[in-house]
């Protein structure tokens, strides 16, 4: 039939795209009575058995809506609409059942199964002309809440890489700062973080710490780590790189970049105005990875459990750390001397089940250590 008439007198739909709606009865005379009622108004598409249509509906164009006869030999109306509706690719097209039969039963099974309406025969031309009409307004709206839900899925994903991006950013360049201070390497960092997520791993299935080391929470800990000395900052040069044994004065205030550090973390979320998870993990771990589990440490001589699980596992990837690396005051040690001193610290120094995990993967400290060593 010529389209040119209809197009004339519809000037508004000369932009947009023509709905296809695939037609589906084992019956010649319906397929063709339907084509010449739809092919004004919609491109049209015809099957004359279910497994056709199923077909038709799978392909690279699927229709946008489908009128679906019931009565069909081998796969029926029914078992057509079903398997559409069960398969993700086709499930969000909205089907029609057209069909001789009337019963109110049948009515409720076609709508069971997901159709979204049921005109029994013989049809209404305008009826069926403005059922078909209102469903493909219907699923064109539904199609543009999805694609939108989409679009701000991605956004948000998108969002969400360039705020951890940040973070990563700006703990890079804070922990810069202090590496600064006192000629610790960006390698430390590195290997300070591998040494805590590596001990979380090993002790998230310990029924200790199962409730407080899940995916999130170790996440959390490998970004903040870098931060754990960020107080160093504000210690003097003549404290921080003093060559010799530290005075008992200068020693105090050694002892306070574990306040500078929460302090200068506190800041930061001030300015934010908001709680930011990976800063507060960031104050756990700055202002208490100097505690001790016999409560000898400071700032707070803490024990126990009342240390942040996030300190004691700093504790012990730091002083491991220390203990291997060489400083102004102090030649490296081997990675057994390193060992030998963590085990010597078990109940005393830092929390007994870290230290037995620490054993465990004590070979894992060590690959990290060789990975990411000093420059010489």
């Amino acid at each position: 039939m010529d389209n040119a008439p209809f197009a004339s007198q519809q000037p508004t739909l000369v932009d947009k795209p023509i709905a296809t709606v695939l037609v589906v009865d084992d019956t010649p005379d319906n397929l063709t009575l339907m084509g010449s009622l739809l092919r004004e108004h919609y491109l049209v598409k015809v099957a004359n058995h279910g497994e056709k249509a199923l077909k038709i509906a799978q392909s690279g164009t699927p229709p946008d809506l489908i009128l679906l006869d019931i009565m069909m030999p081998e796969v029926d109306g029914y078992e057509v609409c079903r398997r559409l509706k069960a398969s993700p690719s086709t499930r969000d097209i909205p089907v029609i059942f057209l069909t001789a039969r009337s019963d109110p039963d049948d009515e409720r099974m076609g709508l069971a199964l997901g159709a979204v309406d049921y005109i029994t025969k013989p049809i209404s031309p305008p009826i069926l002309l403005a059922r078909v009409n209102t469903h493909l307004a219907l699923k064109a709206t539904a199609d543009f809440l999805r694609d939108k839900s989409s679009y701000l899925e991605r956004e948000v994903a998108l969002r969400t890489l360039e705020v951890q991006a940040i973070q990563d950013v700006t703990i890079m360049a804070m922990t810069s700062l202090a590496e600064t201070r006192d000629n610790e390497t960006g390698n430390h960092i590195r290997r300070t973080q591998l040494y805590v997520k590596t001990l979380a791993e090993r002790l998230r299935h310990h029924p200790r710490f199962e409730h407080a080391l899940n995916d999130r929470m170790i996440d959390l800990l490998y970004k903040s780590a870098p931060l754990h000395d960020i107080g160093k900052i504000g210690i003097p040069d003549s404290i921080l790189l003093k060559p010799g044994k530290l005075t008992v004065e200068e020693f105090e205030v050694m002892k306070t970049h574990t306040t500078l550090g929460r302090a200068a973390i506190e800041d930061a979320e001030k300015r934010l105005g908001m709680r930011v998870a990976f800063l507060s993990v960031s104050k756990e771990i700055a202002y208490s990875h100097q505690e001790k589990w016999d409560g000898s440490g400071y700032p707070e001589g803490l024990a126990g459990d009342a240390i942040p699980v996030s300190a004691r596992l700093m504790a012990v990837a730091d002083v491991y750390d220390a203990l291997i690396s060489k400083r102004v005051y102090k030649p490296a040690f081997s990675h057994d001397q390193a060992c030998s001193t963590i085990v010597r610290g078990r109940g005393s120094h830092f929390d007994p089940d870290m230290v037995d995990a620490f054993v465990e993967v004590a070979e894992d400290f060590r690959v990290i250590a060789q990975k990411y060593p000093d420059p010489a």
